[in-house]
């Protein structure tokens, strides 16, 4: 004997279980839409370090030519 088709108006699906792939899934969103950010707040972060270090860099150079052209008059 067949099984009787479900009807249209009978839920197939636990409510419970839809809401919790609903959070699921914002979760993931969120998730991606935050690692993006991080990302790119990484990578500001890393040009600015880079920025103040060669300025530093620079700084010792001046410095250091400086000293130099004091101590053998150049």
């Amino acid at each position: 004997m067949a099984e009787p088709e479900p009807s249209l108006d009978d839920p197939t699906a636990d409510p419970s279980a839809i809401e919790l792939r609903y959070r699921y899934h914002r979760a993931r969103r969120h998730a991606r839409v935050r690692a993006k950010e991080e990302s790119r707040l990484a990578r500001y972060r890393f040009y600015i370090v880079l920025t103040v270090l060669i300025a530093i860099a620079i700084a010792f150079l001046v410095a250091a030519w400086h000293e130099i052209q004091r101590l053998f008059g150049l």
